[in-house]
């Protein structure tokens, strides 16, 4: 993803140091951020941050830069990020940190599989995002892109739809250690059920990339006026 955006222009890489799934929207403040400046070469590639993808974000764009980057691209994931998993998901936390500062954001994932085939995603990411940055409006920031297994070997064609927010996965297996204690491993489960409208998940079956503008406001927009119609006033 690297080589593709330095076509587009200059580019710092902030990652973290090590594995970092399921760490949603962590920021680390209790502790101190270590990084690492990463060279290739002579060239100043980057930092390697003891953090999180959302640490990484805000500590690029508010020490490691003179001013603002023009975009923040995070990925590419080697897993999918749709459904709500995007909630859960370190890659989309960083690009949402990204849109608190105003600035387009795209998160990239791909399918796993055993072949990790980044350098095909990345060009098609690459061409989809210099698109994405020429379409949107002006107070759209924020975008999901995920890339299927059919779509690294065959069909390109894009998508755009929303978000799937049917519970699903969640599930554990249960083991006990050599002393009998029980301990529990998260497992993925199976996807929800298809439903009647096209979401990310439905359309992520049929081998189609997709990408969804998002926001990181969660406020219940349809419950404000229910609320503020009833007695909240405590005796």
């Amino acid at each position: 993803m690297e080589a593709v955006l330095r076509e587009m222009g200059d580019v710092i890489v902030v990652a973290p140091q090590t594995e970092q799934s399921g760490v949603s929207h962590t920021i680390t403040y209790l502790t101190p951020l270590t990084c690492r400046e990463c060279f290739d070469g002579k060239r100043q590639r980057g930092w390697a941050v003891d953090g999180s993808p959302a640490d990484c974000v805000k500590l690029g764009i508010t020490e490691f830069f003179d001013e603002p980057p023009d975009l923040v691209v995070s990925g590419i994931n080697n897993g999918l990020n749709c459904g709500i998993n995007v909630l859960y998901s370190g890659t989309v936390a960083a690009a949402i940190e990204g849109a608190f500062f105003g600035i387009p954001s795209v998160a990239v994932s791909m399918e796993r599989e055993p072949r990790d085939r980044f350098e095909l995603v990345a060009p098609r990411a690459g061409q989809i995002i210099r698109k994405v940055l020429a379409a949107r409006e002006p107070d759209a920031v924020l975008f999901n892109l995920n890339f299927p297994t059919d779509a690294v070997d065959g069909s390109r064609q894009v998508v755009v739809v929303p978000m799937g927010v049917r519970r699903h996965g969640g599930n554990y297996v249960r083991r006990e250690n050599p002393n009998g204690d029980p301990y529990f491993w998260a497992t993925l489960g199976p996807p929800p059920e298809p439903t009647e409208f096209e979401t990310d998940i439905t359309a992520l079956r049929k081998g189609y990339i997709t990408l969804t503008p998002m926001d990181y406001d969660l406020t219940r927009a349809a419950g404000m006026d229910s609320l503020r119609s009833c007695d909240l006033s405590l005796p």
